[in-house]
């Protein structure tokens, strides 16, 4: 697999309308993108810093994964996951993972925010990090 670079780090948060003032403010980033990406009950705010991306998530609905991490982590919220980007495509990576032993999540790409194609390995093969595989379908 391909690598890249990072592609974001996605940071669990109960509220986006308390987050973003927080990282605009205090840290002096700007949110560029706010998204719903309805199939997975989550809301999206990015921010740039440099070439990587930082996504907050919020949970849209109590039975999402972000919002079952905030639950399990006190109602905090912190690093859900990292993401990285594949050049030479998702179901290729996946396929390679699969093949080396890797618990996957998904078996076959998704559309995630930003349009992209995303596959998450399971984070009991992965010693405790929850890793998503991300590729921009319009490369």
């Amino acid at each position: 697999m391909d690598i890249s670079h990072i592609e974001h780090i996605g940071i669990a948060v109960p509220s986006l309308d308390e987050a973003i003032p927080l990282y605009e403010n205090m840290l002096g980033l700007k949110c560029f993108a706010i998204e719903e990406v309805a199939d997975q009950k989550v809301r999206t705010a990015f921010f740039k810093v440099g070439q990587t991306k930082l996504e907050l998530l919020e949970g849209t609905d109590e039975t999402s994964a972000i919002s079952k991490f905030i639950a399990n982590n006190g109602g905090r919220g912190g690093v859900q996951h990292i993401a990285f980007a594949i050049e030479d495509g998702v179901q290729n990576a996946l396929d390679e993972v699969q093949e080396k032993g890797c618990r996957v999540i998904d078996k076959a790409p998704r559309k995630g925010a930003e349009g992209l194609n995303i596959a998450f390995l399971h984070p009991k093969s992965t010693v405790g990090t929850l890793i998503e595989l991300c590729e921009d379908p319009n490369k």
